[in-house]
């Protein structure tokens, strides 16, 4: 198996596994993924992003990715280009500088969220797209199961690019159980958990 992870978010990912991990540019895991896995067809090859390196300045490569590989994927709890409007956080200060909190997305500034699983589900060449959540002990168990169907399907010779969300309590100026009730409350209602699409349950 061999991990790749960006500058940001999970720069220090390679301390955390005990297996390779290749640093990429912001945004470019998807294409060093698909690199990685024409050299070594044999090799499980994962990326681990934030979602803004995946759904801001990775965008390219992800959708292209999708279309040319046949990737697996899933995501779960998410920040940045899919805030939703009502989310409030550090990362996105939408009103003045101190009164950032008060306010949510502006998407006279800052647009709409993108939906990025659904975005994908619609592509052809995309074969394994889930949601889902680590914020109660059941949902933690189900995103296991993912990860391990995702990391089964990439043994079947296909590119596996995984987009891992959890809680962040200091992006969003919080403690870690009200990130927590975050999700819950602001983001699951907007963005529902659940398979989005599974071409080897459809037989393809």
């Amino acid at each position: 198996m061999i991990g790749i992870a960006p500058v940001g978010c999970a720069v220090f990912a390679y301390d955390y596994f005990d297996f390779d991990i290749l640093e990429v540019a912001h945004g470019r895991p998807p294409a060093a993924a698909t690199a990685m896995k024409r050299v070594l067809p044999d090799r499980i090859i994962f990326s681990y992003q934030g979602d803004g390196d995946l759904a801001a300045i990775g965008t390219a490569e992800i959708i292209h990715a999708a279309a040319r590989e046949r990737i697996s994927r899933y995501s779960s709890s998410t920040t940045r280009p899919t805030d939703d409007r009502r989310t409030n956080g550090t990362h996105h200060p939408c009103g003045p500088e101190d009164d950032h909190h008060a306010k949510g997305r502006d998407t006279r500034q800052s647009g709409y969220p993108l939906r990025v699983a659904e975005m994908l589900a619609t592509i052809d060449g995309a074969s394994f797209i889930a949601r889902t959540s680590v914020d109660s002990p059941k949902n933690l168990l189900r995103t296991r199961t993912l990860i391990e169907k995702r990391s089964d399907i990439s043994r079947r010779g296909k590119v596996s690019v995984s987009w891992k969300y959890f809680p962040v309590p200091d992006g969003l100026g919080v403690i870690p159980e009200e990130s927590i009730k975050w999700i819950q409350s602001d983001m699951i209602p907007v963005y529902p958990l659940g398979v989005l699409k599974d071409r080897y349950a459809e037989g393809a």
